[in-house]
C-alpha cells in the first residue's frame, strides 16, 4: 500500500464506506494514481483525521473505507486576519498562503480606500478564495480548514467585533505574545495606502478588547506582503 503526501478533504468523516466528492476522487485516483488498497489521509477541516483505504479506485466517486477517526487534541485557532478589499487577484493570493498558518478567518473589508469596484459583490473572489482556503488545508496538513467572510463594511464589522485588535502601523512596537491567549484576536491590515484617519482612529478608540500597534519593520511593504510577514510575526 501507498499514501499519497497529501491530504483530502472529506466533509464528514465517520467510521464506515464513504465516497469523495468528484474534486478529490479526480486528484486521488488520476492525479496521484492511487488503487485499491491504498491509503488515503483524509481531513474534514474541523479538527477530524482518519486513515482511508481505497476500496473503489474512481476517478469521478471514490470510495474509501474507515475504520477510525481522530480527534485532534489542539483546539481551533484564536487568531483571524482582517484585510481590506484589495484589486486582482490580490485577495486571492493572500488566502492562499495565509491559509496556510494556523488562523480561524479571514475577513474581507470595505474601507475608505478600499480598490475593488463598489458596485462589486465580490462574490466569485470570495468562492475562488474559498478553494484556495481549501487547497491550503489539505497542503498544510492542518486539522482546522481558515473560513473566508464578507466583504462586510470596516464600520459595521468593527461595531460587532468583540476581542482584541492588531492593528499594523509604522509606529508601532514589536508584535504580541499571544500564543497562549484564549481571547479572539484580529490582524487588521489596510488597503494599499492604510486605512483612513478615520479607521485608524476607530480602531485606537476600540473598546471592546486591548488594541495593540504592530511594526513590520522599516520599509513600506504592499498589502499583500504585509499580511503574511504579519502572521508570521504573531502565529508562526
Amino acid at each position: 500500500m501507498k499514501t499519497p503526501d497529501s491530504r483530502f478533504y472529506c466533509p464528514l468523516i465517520t467510521p464506515g464506506i464513504l465516497e469523495l466528492d468528484e474534486n478529490e476522487s479526480t486528484h486521488a485516483v488520476r492525479v496521484c494514481r492511487a488503487a485499491v488498497g491504498d491509503v488515503l489521509q483524509l481531513s474534514d477541516g474541523l479538527g477530524h483525521y482518519a486513515d482511508a483505504t481505497i476500496v473503489k479506485a474512481d476517478q469521478k466517486a471514490c470510495q474509501v473505507q474507515v475504520d477510525t477517526v481522530e480527534n485532534v487534541s489542539a483546539e481551533r485557532p484564536k487568531v483571524s486576519l482582517a484585510i481590506a478589499c484589495l484589486k486582482d487577484d490580490a485577495l486571492e493570493e493572500v488566502v492562499f498562503h495565509a491559509a496556510q498558518t494556523e488562523i480561524d478567518k479571514i475577513i474581507f473589508l470595505r474601507t475608505d480606500f478600499s480598490q475593488e469596484p463598489k458596485n462589486s459583490d465580490l462574490k466569485k473572489t470570495v468562492r475562488r478564495a474559498e478553494s484556495k482556503a481549501l487547497v491550503s488545508l489539505k497542503q498544510s496538513k492542518k486539522p482546522w480548514l481558515t473560513q473566508v467572510e464578507g466583504p462586510v463594511e470596516f464600520g459595521q464589522w468593527l461595531n460587532q467585533y468583540k476581542g482584541d485588535l492588531v492593528l499594523c502601523d509604522m509606529d508601532g512596537n514589536e508584535a504580541p505574545n499571544i500564543q497562549e491567549q484564549k481571547t479572539a484576536t484580529t490582524l487588521l491590515v489596510g488597503p494599499e495606502g492604510g486605512f483612513s484617519p478615520t479607521e485608524i482612529q476607530a480602531v485606537k478608540d476600540f473598546k471592546n478588547g486591548n488594541v495593540h500597534l504592530m511594526k513590520l519593520g522599516n520599509t513600506r511593504l504592499r498589502a499583500r506582503t504585509a499580511a503574511i510577514i504579519a502572521l508570521g510575526k504573531i502565529v508562526c
